[in-house]
């Protein structure tokens, strides 16, 4: 009876919604974590009377058809970008992006990746880094003597260096946007890779069109909403419930079957 495998892709598809909603609830005090949403897409039908075949030698045609579906499947999981909120935190580095674009970040083996978490601090020769030590591009350098430092709106790095009373521009900061952003592929730690589908990035200063402006002493929060997700949690799990109950009943119907004489 294809009811059962129908069941199966059924409890498969609500088990990726359940893990995808379980994501998002984990994250939701991850500095500038995006939300998920699973998407499904139907399977094959099995047409047992073609709609539009013809059921006469006068020409006349089948309105519907007999079409049986084969279950469901996962399509995609899209990325929610919407804003999250801006949580003051008075540390002078930390900075968030209020609208469009990411920070540039260089990895390791020399790739850019992308990143909404603004929680920046300086490394032991004054540059700006991410929390795992990561260069944030273009490399800006801060002078040892620096006594404090100011990011303006445009993204600007001024440092007030000690004897000095004038503070000295040592950088700007540039963001990256994309065509589309939900096609960034995500690499945990808060990053972010191009791919073929996000298009390529198109950077510039913050505050200039099309790109956000930077916040500092401020981070950006996830954009999970808690009570959302929980509701979205318990249909996924009834619908998960019902799955297996189909299951279940075509279980009892093959079984009846089994003990005729």
């Amino acid at each position: 009876m294809r009811s059962l495998s129908i069941g199966a892709t059924g409890m498969l598809a609500q088990q990726l919604n359940v893990e995808t909603i379980s994501n998002n609830i984990a994250n939701m005090t991850t500095t500038g974590y995006k939300r998920q949403r699973a998407e499904f897409q139907d399977l094959l039908y099995q047409n047992q009377r073609r709609v539009g075949s013809t059921s006469s030698d006068a020409g006349t045609v089948v309105p519907s058809g007999i079409q049986v579906g084969l279950g469901v499947k996962a399509a995609a999981i899209y990325r929610i970008n919407e804003q999250g909120n801006i949580n003051p935190t008075g540390n002078t580095l930390d900075l968030a992006i209020n609208g469009q674009g990411y920070f540039q970040i260089q990895l390791p083996n020399g790739e850019t990746a992308y990143t909404r978490a603004g929680s920046l601090q300086l490394n032991a020769e004054g540059t700006l880094v991410t929390a795992d030590g990561y260069q944030v591009l273009p490399g800006i350098v801060v002078p040892q003597n620096t006594v404090d430092i100011t990011v303006n709106p445009n993204g600007e790095v001024l440092a007030k260096i000690d004897g000095q009373t004038v503070p000295q521009n040592v950088g700007q900061i540039q963001l990256a946007a994309f065509p589309n952003n939900a096609g960034l592929e995500a690499i945990g730690d808060n990053l972010l890779l191009e791919t073929p589908a996000s298009g390529q990035a198109i950077t510039g200063n913050p505050g200039a069109p099309g790109f956000g402006r930077v916040m500092q002493g401020a981070v950006e929060t996830s954009n999970v909403n808690i009570v959302a997700e929980i509701t979205q949690l318990i249909t996924a799990q009834r619908a998960y419930e019902m799955n297996s109950r189909v299951i279940s009943t075509t279980d009892q119907m093959m079984q009846s079957v089994s003990q005729l004489r």
